[in-house]
């Protein structure tokens, strides 16, 4: 015992002489747990004094401290120290009572630079001392990050946390909101003929195709061979019709105003298989939950052809659950009998008219998608498929749909605990022989969460698209996190076979724990930018999902550029690459059709940063054109390598084009 005794001393002075001295004068201390924690940020529950996030006592390494603050990753306090801090003194790892394989990064930053970067703690490996020295430092930012694997068990302790200071007592704050910013320039006068420029179609089936194209109206449309059985109406750029014989048909496709033309070639390929580029539209969920109507829907198709979104590329119009009877809801319009004596699935009285609503919006040149489950109920309680899969396919096809989301929810009932990958496929095996035998286009959505690797199997069912994690609207904080874990399986990305992420959740949206009214998004402005890069460069489904009638300018900048977008549409399909810079930023590489490159910097940090990419990482040699794709401006030319200042959770999104 004695001899313990003297290793725990001499291991204190070792760790206590090496810390630099702090200057003689008047000094004082405050503990980190008798600050205003309100303002700390985190993952999940609350923050605690002088006990682990929940509840139980702070313990690292066997060792219980007494005092200290219990919170979650990822999680971010600011501290004003008014340049009259010291130091900041604590030991900082993963509960040992935490459940679980928490892995966790414990870093300080001071006035825009690194004071201390822990590297990555574990459940029971201990803690790591923190001695940072905080002189001259005006402001202090304490981050708790995951590790790269999830939130999941990541309770970390601040053991016996303290900041030593010499003059006015630091104090905790909230950053202030991030003022929006737009970026991408209003759509000009010519014509620009936007969106996807290759389209897969099943032969004589029912075909439709809106050109989007923005530019000065009236407008008018021509088409150079066109194959036949199909139809162009000039003044709205609507191809109607039946799907040609198989094949791959090229139209020249023109658009002409007042001040100008434009053209593009438009392959038509007839065959197998559908969504060609990935789908892009509006799904009312994150929005409206249950309280979905016919006269939302219509709206929302409206919408999307007044403002823009049309002309930049959307095409599906989405109801998401609770469009059924259910036995039992809150609204009694919402409650009904499931299915009618034929077995037919029915609409609640919200929906009194589903082919008068498909048939809305079709008539401006967009498609409609629908929503189910193969369990006996869906994830709100509502009519599910089990037992009438075709029926209820057939009836979609009738009514006019054009997509499917199919929703695991209470088919775990069937399954019974931890299904094996054949139990995971059944359901979706069997929906997607269905749809293949019907005499309509339906692109079919797996949402089953990514179980059994779905992405390894989604298309041998019969997918065309398929979410490979959780409902992000549970976790909007951790966007980068999700968009990397999707980019993993970008080796099952390809034309017809699309990684699903989620939707976007920006400008107004409900609150996912609670289904609540649509508020302002979480997400903050430079985020937003970074969002919709990463699911462009990912080339994931472009599907928004907040309201639409709360549509601002800067909202419609995010989803609307045209530029943006194209990376996302690009025929060759690829999901980017990732290269890591460090623990908080990285670098997606794309390669593009036409031998471009487009490549995105993103920033995680809180902090803004300088992000350098060598030419030889991102896969270049000689001098290349570079093009910020937000801003829709030439930004000169380079050799490599590439250095950017991206702003803290932000991006710098370009396109390099090689010059010969």
């Amino acid at each position: 015992m004695f001899h313990r005794m003297c290793l725990v001393l001499t291991v204190l002075v070792c760790l206590f002489a090496e810390a630099p001295a702090i200057s003689p004068g008047a000094q004082d201390s405050v503990w980190l747990g008798s600050l205003d924690l309100t303002h700390l940020r985190q993952g999940w529950g609350t923050p605690r004094v002088d006990s682990s996030v929940d509840g139980k006592p702070l313990r690292l390494g066997g060792v219980t401290y007494h005092r200290g603050v219990g919170t979650h990753a990822r999680a971010v306090l600011r501290i004003a120290l008014h340049e009259s801090a010291l130091r900041f003194r604590a030991l900082a790892g993963v509960n040992d009572s935490s459940n679980g394989a928490g892995s966790v990064r414990v870093r300080l930053l001071g006035d825009g630079r690194v004071l201390f970067a822990s590297g990555v703690l574990r459940t029971g490996r201990g803690g790591v001392a923190i001695d940072a020295d905080l002189t001259g430092i005006d402001t202090l930012i304490l981050t708790a990050t995951d590790a790269g694997d999830g939130i999941d068990h990541d309770h970390v302790d601040l053991c016996d946390a303290r900041i030593v200071y010499s003059g006015t007592p630091p104090g905790t704050f909230t950053q202030a909101p991030e003022q929006p910013s737009i970026l991408t320039p209003a759509p000009g006068p010519l014509p620009r003929i936007n969106g996807a420029r290759v389209i897969g179609c099943r032969p004589g089936h029912p075909f439709l195709h809106r050109i989007p194209c923005t530019g000065e109206r009236p407008m008018t449309f021509t088409a150079r061979t066109l194959p036949a059985g199909l139809t162009l109406d000039p003044s709205t750029g609507i191809i109607r019709g039946t799907a040609p014989a198989a094949g791959t048909h090229r139209v020249t496709v023109t658009a002409k105003n007042a001040r100008g033309s434009a053209s593009v070639e438009l392959r038509i390929v007839s065959g197998a298989t559908l969504a060609l580029t990935p789908p892009m539209g509006w799904n009312h969920w994150y929005a409206h939950y249950n309280r979905v109507t016919d006269a939302l829907m219509r709206e929302a198709a409206d919408v999307m052809h007044r403002t823009g979104m049309a002309d930049a590329g959307y095409q599906y119009v989405s109801i998401d659950d609770c469009w059924m009877n259910a036995p039992r809801h809150s609204d009694p319009l919402r409650v009904g009998p499931l299915r009618d004596p034929g077995g037919n699935i029915l609409p609640n009285k919200h929906f009194p008219d589903m082919r008068g609503l498909t048939e809305h919006i079709h008539a401006l040149g967009l498609k409609a998608g629908i929503y189910t489950s193969p369990g006996r109920l869906t994830c709100a309680g509502f009519a599910g498929t089990l037992g009438h899969e075709e029926q209820d396919a057939k009836q979609f096809a009738a009514w006019g749909f054009d997509f499917l989301k199919y929703d695991w929810c209470s088919y775990s009932e069937v399954t019974g605990g931890n299904p094996d990958r054949a139990a995971l496929r059944k359901p979706y095996e069997v929906m997607g022989n269905v749809l293949a035998g019907l005499d309509r286009d339906m692109v079919l959505n797996l949402c089953q969460y990514g179980m059994g690797n779905v992405w390894e199997w989604g298309a041998a069912v019969g997918g065309q698209c398929w979410r490979t994690a959780g409902d992000l609207g549970f976790e909007l904080d951790r966007i980068y996190e999700v968009a990397l874990q999707n980019a993993d399986h970008r080796a099952w990305s390809g034309p017809g076979s699309w990684n699903d992420p989620d939707y976007i959740q920006i400008g107004y949206v409900g609150n996912a724990m609670t289904g609540g009214e649509p508020q302002p998004t979480p997400v903050p402005p430079q985020m937003q930018y970074a969002y919709m890069s990463l699911w462009s460069l990912m080339a994931s489904p472009l599907f928004f999902s907040g309201d639409m009638n709360r549509l601002d300018p800067f909202t419609l900048n995010i989803l609307c550029n045209p530029e943006v977008i194209e990376v996302d549409q690009d025929p060759l399909g690829q999901s980017a690459a990732v290269i890591p810079l460090d623990d908080e930023t990285f670098v997606m590489v794309k390669e593009m059709e036409d031998g471009s490159k487009a490549v995105g910097f993103f920033n995680r940090d809180e902090i803004d940063r300088d992000l350098t990419a060598p030419w030889s990482a991102l896969g270049l040699q000689g001098r290349h054109a570079i093009r910020d794709l937000w801003r829709q401006q030439d930004i000169g030319t380079s050799a490599g390598p590439l250095t950017y200042r991206v702003p803290s959770r932000g991006v710098m999104f370009v396109r390099l084009r090689p010059l010969h």
